[in-house]
């Protein structure tokens, strides 16, 4: 499942849900990743835009991958702004078996930073300035690139 907020994510909240909705699937391994919004370039947060039609397909590929190997991948991002310190990225494979579990989390969060459609914004003396060196190409993006 993909789930999008506005702003910073509840953590806890998220992992528990998550937790619970596969407690009784008898997965062996539950493998969480959690992105937070470090200190750097003197920044107060960051900030993201999704474009949501790619970013769903990217992910229904990525369910379809997971499905392969009988494990579960799960979601979530922030939309808009998130301070330092503040998640604005978690994701979770669900597997029978922990190798499955660690190699594919590892797969999934390299792909996303290459490949999701999602812009960020430094935040920075209440402005909100386009982060260029923080973002990445999308393959095959054409003159967007």
């Amino acid at each position: 499942m993909l789930y999008l907020y506005e702003g910073p994510l509840d953590v806890a909240t998220i992992l528990k849900e998550w937790y619970e909705q596969e407690a009784t699937s008898n997965y062996g391994a539950y493998i969480p990743f959690v992105g937070t919004v470090r200190s750097e370039d003197d920044i107060d947060g960051l900030s993201f835009d999704i474009y949501e039609p790619i970013l769903k397909k990217w992910f229904s590929d990525w369910q379809d991958k997971a499905k392969e190997k009988g494990a579960v991948i799960k979601m979530a991002h922030s939309k808009g702004d998130v301070m330092l310190h503040e998640s604005s990225y978690i994701a979770a494979v669900f597997s029978p078996k922990r190798r499955v579990a660690l190699e594919f989390i590892d797969e999934f969060v390299e792909d996303f930073k290459a490949s999701a459609p999602i812009w960020k914004y430094d935040l920075r003396d209440g402005k909100r300035i386009y982060a260029l060196d923080r973002s990445t190409a999308i393959k095959g993006s054409g003159i967007l690139k």
